[in-house]
């Protein structure tokens, strides 16, 4: 189970710090998902940043378990974009399908975080 745990939180550093980086790279791509009235290219930058600390915090054993929580919080935050995204005409993941499969891999997401976190507490 160690083993399991080991690369399950080295696997969501590696995501998280490749998808914050993803942010610079591709900015435009997070632009659907976020709300008119927000500053787009602001808020993917500063979402980026957090998500590039929190992988590499995934790898400090000193910042581990408060980069889990982290990650559990930050999915959570997340949550209302995407449950908002269901209710669009066009979703920001082009169908309604795909609204709804993105909402689940969100819960799946918080879930992992809050597992990693309950696990180094």
């Amino acid at each position: 189970m160690e083993t399991i745990f080991l690369y399950s939180r080295f696997l969501m550093a590696a995501m998280f710090v490749a998808i914050g980086f993803h942010h610079f790279y591709k900015p435009k791509f997070y632009y659907p998902i976020i709300p008119a009235f927000f500053p787009k290219l602001f808020v993917t930058y500063v979402s980026g940043v957090i998500e590039i600390i929190i992988g590499i915090g995934l790898c400090i054993p000193s910042y581990q378990k408060y980069a889990a929580l982290g990650m559990a919080l930050l999915m959570v935050a997340f949550l209302p974009l995407h449950i908002w995204d269901i209710t669009r005409e066009k979703p920001a993941m082009k169908t309604t399908k795909g609204a709804y499969i993105r909402l689940v891999i969100q819960f799946v997401l918080i879930a992992w975080g809050y597992f990693l976190f309950k696990k180094l507490n």
